[in-house]
């Protein structure tokens, strides 16, 4: 497997500006086009609360096909209750009449404020430009429409060999607040020219979503708009995919960890406000549910978050966050280690020294807390970030 360019064979797409949200002058509105007809997969909120567009795209995977979807920043269409339905249930339907595709077959993502209708009349007359300027170079630009708190635009691409061909796969999402696993506060479209079938795509994406974006926390909340949809078009040319457990099933699942992992990370990295990009490792634990268990307990921990935007080795934080988890286990037999510097051994921490070698690890940008147990075999890791001035200062003021 290597890196390629952000182009798939066989899509196309687009954006432009719907001035959705009021006051703002930057393309919000992206369209991305299968050529031919796609295997579809999704994943979406575990939120009880579901945007319009979620409930609709659950509906549609089940066909396992795909053209097109039809994204938006700046509004989430959700808690918008039977208008909100029918607004994404017409744009849906408007792209469908101009890309000549079955209605059943475009999906629709929003991200932005919630309980806000959104500027229907805007949109439907932005989508005959989305249209227009169709192009197989245009992800990156939808990477960037869809940014809302988001820093820089997140895309990742990956080539898979397959028998004596090659498989491209382009991945984007969007995501910097709200994190929390069940899908975080993201939308992720991944686009892949390999032929597979959409039952075994549903089951590697499932695999591959609970190894990287379930897998990562920023603030512990979970979005009303969450959703990873990908679309197999088949154009590479390959043996279509039946079966998980081929070689090339197999090539196919790795290449589509990678790209999903690498977007999970960038996610973190890009947390609102943070400074510092954290994977927690907890092992030694009985089984992997419950070191996953303490290790999101940390991880979400404010006191925690807080010490390491401050810089301060104060691992009695991570104790005490390790004690409320709700899991058994031994205090006394607790190691922590920030990277390599051991600062806690038989639960007490080892002394002065060892505290200004690890205050030496949080001044770097990314780095790595373990904490082993002693209690078995199992581990779990999340990634997360620390807590800033600026994370508050971001959610104080998001709807201005």
């Amino acid at each position: 497997m290597k890196t390629t360019s952000f182009q798939v064979n066989g899509f196309l797409s687009a954006v432009t500006k719907a001035h959705i949200k009021s006051g703002s002058d930057r393309e919000d509105l992206g369209l991305i086009v299968s050529e031919t007809p796609a295997a579809a997969a999704g994943v979406f909120t575990r939120n009880q609360v579901k945007a319009a567009s979620v409930l609709i795209d659950q509906e549609r995977i089940q066909a396992g096909i795909g053209r097109a979807i039809l994204v938006n920043s700046g509004n989430a269409n959700a808690c918008t209750g039977d208008r909100g339905l029918q607004d994404t249930r017409t744009l849906t339907r408007r792209v469908a009449a101009l890309l000549a595709v079955p209605e059943g077959q475009v999906f629709m993502a929003s991200t932005g404020v919630i309980g806000q209708p959104l500027p229907l009349r805007r949109m439907e007359q932005a989508l005959p430009a989305l249209e227009a300027g169709l192009s197989p170079e245009g992800l990156p630009d939808v990477a960037r429409a869809i940014m809302t708190t988001d820093t820089f635009p997140k895309i990742m691409a990956q080539e898979v060999t397959l028998g004596k061909g090659t498989g491209h796969l382009v991945g984007l999402v969007k995501g910097a607040g709200m994190i929390r696993p069940d899908l975080a506060t993201m939308l992720c479209f991944v686009l892949t020219d390999v032929a597979v079938t959409a039952e075994i795509l549903n089951r590697l994406l499932a695999e591959a979503v609970d190894q990287s974006f379930n897998r990562i926390t920023v603030d512990g909340d979970t979005s009303t708009n969450d959703l990873v949809l990908v679309l197999a078009n088949g154009r590479a040319g390959n043996a279509t995919l039946r079966d998980t457990k081929s070689v090339e099933a197999r090539s196919f699942s790795r290449a589509l960890n990678k790209v999903l992992l690498g977007l999970a990370k960038m996610i973190v990295r890009d947390g609102e406000g943070a400074t510092k990009q954290v994977e927690l490792i907890i092992r030694g634990a009985r089984t992997a549910a419950e070191a996953r268990i303490m290790g999101f307990t940390v991880a979400e921990s404010p006191l925690v978050k807080t010490a390491l935007f401050g810089e301060d080795a104060n691992w009695g934080r991570i104790l005490a966050a390790l004690g409320r988890s709700g899991i058994p286990f031994d205090p006394g037999r607790v190691e922590v280690f920030f990277d390599r510097v051991q600062m806690v051994g038989n639960g007490l921490g080892l002394g002065a020294e060892a505290e200004s070698r690890a205050s030496q690890v949080l001044k770097k940008a990314s780095f790595t807390i373990t904490v082993d147990l002693h209690q078995g075999k199992a581990r779990a890791s999340v990634f997360t970030c620390d807590l800033s001035l600026d994370y508050v200062k971001i959610n104080a003021h998001y709807r201005t």
